[in-house]
């Protein structure tokens, strides 16, 4: 998913307080998706939470799922980021900083993911975030090619694990924010990492998974 930089979009710069506005507008969106059930917002809930009219949301949004949908995106693209400098295809003996670091955005933001990510979530969210997930292994994975990296074979098994780590973390996270007493952060990242370490040294071995 590409995002256009917060100066330009659709080819010509944006105003300022333009993008101020939409900045409000995401962030009053995200506030309430953590307080309450999506499918419950209004536009009227996200204008009163940000201090605008609804004249001015509509002068930004069509409607409420495009809002949602732009204001999911950024937090998507956070936790993207953040699994972008997270070491996930060569499993060492400790857990890299990055992960933990990974798990406490996520920590940081439980109350939104466990509304996003639960049976009330939004759908368009968890493939969003897969797919952003699955991205960012896979360049990883390209990084460690070798000469025959380039063969469609190769290729499509790159694609394969890289989703099935992506499909792994959103099932860890959604399990994880949804428990009443959790592990912390820093418990949950070493836990992950010993179970990829013992994927990839099965890997490595021939052995199946």
């Amino acid at each position: 998913m590409s995002k256009k930089t917060p100066a330009v979009e659709a080819g010509r710069r944006v105003d300022p307080r333009v993008r101020r506005t939409r900045a409000l507008l995401r962030s009053a969106a995200l506030e309430l998706a953590a307080e309450r059930d999506v499918e419950s917002l209004t536009i009227a809930d996200i204008a009163e939470r940000a201090t605008v009219n609804r004249a001015t949301v509509y002068q930004h949004y069509k409607d409420r799922d495009a809002l949602l949908l732009d204001a999911m995106e950024e937090e998507i693209g956070r936790l993207a980021h953040a699994a972008a400098r997270c070491p996930l295809t060569r499993p060492a003996g400790r857990t890299p900083a990055e992960l933990v670091e990974l798990f406490r955005h996520v920590e940081a933001n439980a109350t939104l993911y466990r509304r996003m990510l639960g049976p009330s979530g939004a759908a368009r969210f968890i493939n969003e975030l897969r797919g952003l997930l699955a991205q960012e292994v896979e360049a990883q994975l390209h990084e460690e090619k070798d000469t025959d990296a380039a063969a469609p074979t190769v290729q499509a098994l790159a694609r394969l694990r890289a989703h099935y780590l992506a499909g792994a973390f959103v099932g860890v996270f959604t399990q994880w924010v949804s428990t009443p007493v959790r592990p912390t952060a820093d418990q949950a990242a070493q836990e992950v990492w010993a179970l990829m370490r013992g994927a990839s040294k099965r890997a490595a071995s021939g052995m199946p998974a």
